[in-house]
């Protein structure tokens, strides 16, 4: 670490929110708090509503650290008042946080640039359902494209199916639906310059669903991920490479399938990840020798202001 905790001044860890995903927020925000206080930061829980920009300026914080969740925390619009009210926050900037939270951006940024990711259909109320199945094949998965731990989503293995997952998921917004890949599922944080050790994820659900990721103790984490040594160099490079391409700097975490051929293929960013007991940037932390408290102080001192990605 080269700043002083001194430094950080008065911090706001920001938790909660409006999104689905508040309890979940909740929980890594508390996670955060009590690890921030342990190693001596001036730290205050600020449970984030629409108010938040009053309680920001009458706090006269130093610095922010943001573990809300989801729409309204990770999708560019604190971001962008954070920037207004001129307060250094931690992770991504305006634009990295907007693109990364829409699934479906992601996805044509990657395919831009010739980065692997699986095949989709965007999915409407009037859409030809025997054409989807025709080009992703059964099973496949059925995803709002602005929700994240894994809300709303559903596997499909039956073509007629398929329009009660579009429905379910539409509850969220904008919806797709993905080719399914077969194989192991692995995950790779990124803090600071550093890209941690891959962690291989096994699920008894039928994927890592919001069960197997808050509520289940049967759900298997790998860290190391058992990837040969050149595989575990591929994917690191992999999910840096697809975290700068959608402008993430600060920390954040990349989700990547490995298929039946070998091959890696990005499945999503996270701009702003799970800090729980269940979660996994703190287990990769661990394994490259970062505590959870240390794991927090390194987050908080990435914490910037005036980025435009």
């Amino acid at each position: 670490m080269t700043s002083s905790i001194q430094d950080f001044g008065k911090v706001a860890v920001l938790m909660g929110g409006w999104a689905a995903e508040r309890e979940v927020s909740l929980k890594s925000g508390q996670a955060v708090l009590d690890a921030l206080l342990s190693a001596g930061v001036d730290a205050h829980k600020v449970d984030m509503d629409r108010n938040i920009a009053t309680v920001l300026q009458q706090g006269q914080f130093d610095r922010v650290f943001n573990i809300v969740h989801g729409r309204g925390g990770e999708d560019g619009e604190l971001q962008g008042l954070l920037e207004v009210l001129q307060i250094p926050y931690t992770g991504c900037g305006i634009m990295a946080s907007a693109i990364s939270m829409d699934k479906l951006m992601t996805k044509r940024l990657w395919l831009g640039m010739n980065m692997p990711t699986p095949a989709h259909r965007i999915l409407e109320a009037d859409t030809d359902w025997d054409e989807v199945v025709d080009a992703l094949g059964l099973p496949l998965i059925v995803k709002p494209a602005l929700e994240g731990s894994s809300i709303g989503m559903s596997k499909v293995d039956a073509r007629d199916a398929l329009p009660a997952a579009f429905e379910m998921a539409a509850q969220f917004g904008e919806v797709f639906a993905e080719q399914w890949v077969t194989g192991d599922e692995f995950t790779v944080a990124i803090l600071g310059d550093e890209v941690l050790p891959s962690i291989r994820l096994q699920a008894n659900n039928d994927f890592y669903d919001f069960e197997a990721k808050y509520q289940s103790d049967e759900t298997q984490y790998f860290c190391p991920s058992g990837l040969s040594e050149d595989s575990e160099l591929e994917i690191q490079a992999l999910a840096s490479r697809a975290f700068k391409a959608v402008g993430g700097h600060g920390w954040g975490r990349v989700d990547v399938m490995r298929n039946a051929s070998g091959e890696f293929m990005l499945i999503e960013v996270n701009t702003v990840p799970g800090m729980t007991d269940h979660s996994l940037v703190p287990m990769a932390a661990r394994q490259h020798g970062l505590s959870f408290e240390q794991l927090v102080v390194s987050i908080l001192e990435t914490a910037t202001m005036g980025r435009k990605v």
